[in-house]
């Protein structure tokens, strides 16, 4: 297993808002991998959507996602689909 690791520059002109910071929590939650989302120095979990929210994430950032655990593969293709899709 090698840990998974997606950058992405945050396109929606408000940056990271409720309904995607809450898509984003639905997709890490349904694998069993650990998805960490990192911006400013600062990282959560991102099956806590008040948690990504309070990181404060702009239109412009980029954000860093490591993925680790059994079926990261799968969840990193879930998560690469969710930030093209919502952010």
């Amino acid at each position: 297993m090698h840990m998974k690791k997606l950058e992405h520059q945050i396109a929606d002109p408000i940056g990271i808002h409720a309904r995607p910071a809450e898509r984003l929590a639905q997709a890490a939650g349904a694998f069993q991998s650990k998805i960490v989302i990192a911006a400013h120095g600062d990282e959560t979990e991102a099956i806590y959507p008040l948690s990504v929210l309070g990181m404060n994430i702009r239109h412009g950032d980029t954000v860093t996602v490591t993925i680790e655990g059994p079926d990261e593969v799968q969840a990193a293709q879930a998560i690469a689909d969710v930030l093209k899709e919502s952010l």
